[in-house]
């Protein structure tokens, strides 16, 4: 019998994470124009979710006195995931603000 081919978990992954990436990348630009408030929501929905999971990520107990070991590593990856996804959320909702000041009838 033959022995089937095993791929590589890894390799897997960033198959999949490519993939991601060409597919995101082509339904955010076939969005029209009047759709991408709806969009901007959805990102920030996206990343409220992410800032959930990057606190819970800040606060795993880490002992940094035995150098930065995995527990480090998390918090501090947690810690830039919070302040990039705060940054994605607060811009959100002031380019959210712009467009939606573009619709409104202008007062005489």
């Amino acid at each position: 019998m033959e022995q089937a081919a095993v791929i590589d978990p890894f390799t897997y992954r960033v198959a999949i994470f490519v993939l991601a990436i060409f597919v995101g990348y082509y339904v955010v630009w076939s969005v029209t124009p009047a759709l991408h408030t709806p969009l901007m929501s959805v990102t920030n929905a996206i990343s409220s979710v992410i800032i959930v999971g990057a606190l819970i990520a800040v606060g795993v107990p880490a002992d940094l006195s035995e150098g930065l070991t995995g527990a480090g590593i998390s918090k501090w990856l947690g810690f830039v995931a919070v302040i990039l996804a705060s940054v994605n959320i607060f811009g959100g909702f002031l380019v959210t603000q712009r467009m939606l000041a573009m619709y409104k009838k202008k007062q005489k």
